[in-house]
């Protein structure tokens, strides 16, 4: 591998010239510590303006409101935030004393100083410590589970192989594994990372009492029992999915109580073959069915609960519809997506359904619990992606590609610190080319067939998406390059305000009840924050926190080929400005949104999240 410019790979064999990575320790608890302290410590320093020494020496982290100092190695500087450091000490003494902090004490000095500064109240932030702590625990299992598997264990396909591949979690969020409310006997089941399984648990409805739509017209009520294989449904009533999680929680709502009451609804209990839950734990998939579910639940993971709302779920079947308008000589958003750029295609979540008692519209009422979105399956049997134009390749989750991983438990590295170093070893024996080499052909061709669809579909409809690493997928040729991309999740749309009446002459009725035209300026933030600093650059920070190649030369050939594509798309002048030029780019705030308790899913759009102003890399990097 290219070493680092910055001092050495921290992800070689023995860690380089800083000993061995934290990662790798023996005791799955150190390393769930290491992970989960070096996670808060990125998040703490991009979102306080922070800067990070040169690798080699050490970050000290003054708290004045606490009276306490932390002193941090660093392993590796990144030039996107991808930081590696080593174990958190605090200073005993003006002479440099220092004793070892735990993930408990950083945690709980860091959250403590920020809390005291934003006018926060401590029990706030003690309930955000709670939630690294609980971050920190649910990994070491993880990480314990996964170290007992017999060497090559994979999962059912190569798709759900990189749903279950997030064991760290998040690389910029304080506590990305919290599961709050869920016990480890649950867990076992329900988690990805430890390649839980479950049959869902199913209600029986009366027809009147189902609720939903779906973008072709055709019956929710028909779609569920195509998707109810081995549940015994009585006659006359409409199988209804949930979460075994959700199921318990949804029969205490007001709303659904009266319906059981009422008779016109009947839980079933679990039933049918196994579900696979995917990296975002309610996302579920089966390789034989036609369809995966998105499920309700109302467990609080990382920031939020994960409830849907029903303006979400009809935001996905406008869009399904949106995707679908247009005719063979006039083609809309999707036709044109499907011609000019075929290696790339948007899973549709094109129908919901729950059950309620609604007045007017059978979408009205209160949220019961029971809401499901229906996703489009194309990825059955091995996993590979049905209908790309790229040619069979493993359909992969971005975040899993990406994902690191720690060492066997006796201390030493994994072969490969992720699937993307696999990856990229691939190309560069497959090509004859040194690492770097095959580095910079990887980022552009994963630019190709996932960036540039996404950018271009924005320039000439308006259509702007959220795709951060979990939200996209890539699939991979013999050569380990990617031939084809995918995008997820029909939560996060956007419509520039000055496209909006094009678009609503394609399909009338398509803003009715969703929230979805927004202005272009803020447009634009939101790609510039997903696309641009979650994805693009979080690509750079991977390739260089992995010892791949030097981010500074990625930098360059990202910005050489967004500004090939400025030349080429008038469209995308105002977006690409953004991102290569303003001198800082919006970023949401992962450690302030949660010391603050926000749920990131609940009330406005603009004020969900915190967010804060990032140097821009692109901007500072030279052609």
């Amino acid at each position: 591998m290219t070493p680092d410019p910055l001092g050495g790979n921290p992800s070689a064999p023995g860690g380089g010239p800083h000993g061995p990575d934290p990662l790798d320790h023996s005791d799955p608890r150190r390393a769930a510590g290491a992970a989960a302290a070096e996670r808060l410590l990125r998040a703490y320093v991009r979102e306080t303006g922070t800067e990070v020494p040169a690798a080699g020496q050490s970050l000290h982290l003054v708290l004045p409101l606490s009276r306490m100092t932390l002193r941090v190695p660093v392993r590796y500087r990144s030039a996107t935030g991808w930081h590696r450091f080593g174990e958190v000490r605090v200073v005993t003494s003006e002479r440099g004393g220092s004793l070892p902090a735990d993930i408990a004490l950083a945690a709980a000095g860091l959250v403590r100083e920020h809390a005291l500064r934003r006018d926060r109240s401590l029990l706030e932030g003690g309930d955000a410590v709670a939630r690294v702590l609980d971050s920190a625990r649910r990994t070491a299992v993880h990480l314990a589970r996964r170290r007992a598997e017999a060497p090559g264990t994979a999962g059912p396909t190569p798709f759900l192989d990189a749903e279950q591949a997030l064991l760290l979690g998040h690389p910029l969020h304080p506590a990305p594994k919290s599961r709050g409310e869920a016990s480890d006997a649950e867990l076992d089941s329900y988690s990805p990372e430890l390649r839980g399984s479950f049959p869902l648990h199913w209600f029986a409805a009366h027809p009147d009492a189902v609720v939903g739509e779906s973008a072709d017209g055709r019956p929710v009520a028909d779609l569920l029992r195509s998707l109810a294989a081995g549940v015994e449904v009585p006659a006359g009533t409409v199988p209804v999915p949930a979460h075994p999680w959700q199921a318990r929680e949804a029969v205490r709502r007001p709303e659904t109580a009266a319906l059981l009451e009422a008779g016109l609804l009947r839980p079933l209990g679990p039933a049918g073959p196994a579900w696979y839950p995917t990296s975002s734990l309610r996302t579920v998939h089966r390789p034989d069915a036609e369809a995966m579910l998105k499920l309700s639940l109302g467990m609080r993971i990382t920031n939020s609960r994960r409830n849907n709302l029903r303006g979400e779920l009809r935001l996905g079947v406008r869009a399904a519809r949106l995707l679908a308008a247009g005719s063979p000589d006039r083609p809309g958003p999707g036709g044109w997506l499907r011609a000019e750029h075929p290696e790339f295609g948007i899973l549709r979540d094109f129908a919901w359904v729950s059950v309620g008692r609604g007045e007017g519209s059978p979408e009205a009422g209160p949220e019961t619990g029971l809401e499901t979105a229906v996703r489009d399956n194309p990825f059955r049997g091995t996993g590979g992606v049905s209908g790309s134009g790229g040619g069979a390749g493993e359909a992969l989750c971005v975040a899993g590609l990406l994902a690191e991983r720690t060492g066997p438990g006796d201390g030493s590295p994994p072969p490969y610190r992720s699937a993307l170093c696999e990856a990229v070893e691939r190309a560069a024996r497959a090509h004859g080319v040194s690492t770097a080499e095959a580095s910079e052909r990887w980022l552009l061709r994963y630019l190709d067939v996932l960036a540039v669809p996404l950018i271009r579909l924005h320039a000439h409809h308006g259509i702007a998406l959220e795709p951060h690493h979990q939200n996209t997928l890539v699939a991979l040729g013999a050569d380990g390059l990617p031939v084809a991309g995918r995008y997820r999740d029909s939560q996060g749309y956007y419509v520039a305000a000055s496209r909006a009446a094009a678009l609503e002459r394609l399909v009338p009725g398509l803003y009715e009840e969703v929230e979805l035209v927004f202005e272009d300026s803020f447009v634009d933030e939101r790609v510039a924050y997903y696309l641009g600093i979650s994805n693009l650059l979080g690509l750079v920070g991977a390739f260089g926190s992995f010892g791949l190649a030097r981010e500074e030369r990625l930098l360059r050939v990202l910005r050489g080929a967004l500004e090939r594509l400025r030349a080429a798309e008038p469209g995308a002048k105002g977006l690409l400005e953004l991102l290569l030029d303003a001198p800082t780019l919006r970023c949401k705030a992962n450690f302030l949104t949660c010391v603050d308790g926000l749920d990131e899913l609940v009330g406005d759009v603009h004020t969900q999240s915190v967010y804060t102003d990032l140097p821009n890399p692109l901007a500072e990097a030279q052609r």
